[in-house]
């Protein structure tokens, strides 16, 4: 028997929560796992639960879905995030590029449709408004190139080349040193790059991130 796909939500809204982790302990390929009610708490529940998937809220109490994202995919490269948000999204378009998130879906989309959202994504498909598909049309390579980098993976650039150690980053960013190490191999890959000599030159051309 296939291992079911384990979930959490994030969600700060509790009755919010608590029906969207109903409707994907209805899903047969699905083990809902838990909810969390903030940044912090989803970290924390990602860390013991170690899930396949997150549903994550875009505006929580204390940091934003896209913070929360860089810091679950830097710990747990495999997991994918689907963000749930009820605000413009024009601007998720680079967590899009970047890989870091795998769809993203209005609060006000019906169950069916959430359904057919989260099983495209654990079969490993991006599923993304249609507004964003005509942006990311639209887009430049120039742009795609300016879209790269996230404003944590530049300041993590931004450190080393100032010459700090990976514990002294970890300490500023208040990330592990583990973290810091899946950050910058990510950083590698989207640069297109093998080594750190190679990544400081490529960013110092830049500009390669979201500005």
């Amino acid at each position: 028997m296939k291992r079911k796909a384990k979930a959490i939500v994030v969600d700060d809204h509790p009755l919010m929560a608590q029906a969207t982790l109903q409707l994907l302990a209805q899903m047969d390929r699905i083990e809902a796992a838990g909810i969390a009610r903030n940044g912090e708490e989803a970290i924390r529940l990602c860390e013991a639960e170690t899930p396949d998937l997150v549903l994550l809220d875009y505006q929580l109490p204390d940091l934003s879905g896209t913070q929360v994202a860089e810091q679950l995919k830097a710990a747990h490269p495999q997991l994918r995030i689907i963000i749930f948000t009820g605000v413009d999204v024009s601007d998720l378009l680079p967590c899009l590029l970047s890989n870091l998130i795998s769809g993203i879906i209005s609060k006000g989309v019906n169950e069916s449709t959430l359904k057919h959202i989260v099983a495209c994504v654990l079969d490993n498909h991006v599923v993304l408004p249609q507004s964003l598909l005509h942006q990311l049309k639209s887009a430049s390579n120039a742009d795609v190139a300016e879209l790269l980098l996230s404003e944590e993976e530049v300041l993590l650039m931004t450190l080393i080349i100032k010459g700090d150690t990976y514990e002294k980053i970890a300490e500023q960013m208040y990330i592990s040193k583990r973290s810091v190490d899946n950050y910058l191999r990510r950083i590698y890959e989207k640069l297109g790059v093998q080594t750190r000599a190679q990544a400081i030159e490529k960013f110092v051309q830049g500009p390669q991130y979201n500005s």
